[in-house]
């Protein structure tokens, strides 16, 4: 019966905290195939978006105006970005400019 009586208050616990929820998974672009995917992504201000080069060929995550610039990517290379205001930023890659996508950042709560 002491054994019953040590798990007990373990189950309680579990009760009272209810199941595990997961976090949502980090926004994260892949390049693969001359092609960024997906092509758009909808976040919200404040989220980081990671851009991971799965391709075999070297890639630039380049703002249109400017605003934010990867460099070169090689094949294997992660790079993060943070977007802090809502908006639609469009994108290309500098060394295939046939490659485009676009992040939508929506403000918090909408």
């Amino acid at each position: 019966m002491s054994g019953m009586k040590q798990l007990l208050p373990l189950a309680l616990a579990a009760l009272l905290t209810g199941p595990a929820v997961a976090s949502p998974a980090a926004p994260e672009v892949n390049i693969k195939d001359d092609a960024y995917n997906p092509k758009t992504l909808t976040i919200v201000a404040g989220q980081t978006v990671t851009f991971v080069n799965a391709d075999d060929d070297a890639h630039t995550v380049t703002a249109i105006d400017g605003s934010f610039d990867s460099r070169g990517l090689d094949t294997g290379d992660v790079w993060h970005h943070a977007f802090t205001k809502p908006g639609t930023y469009r994108y290309f890659c500098e060394l295939h400019p046939f490659m485009k996508g676009a992040i939508v950042v929506k403000a918090v709560g909408s």
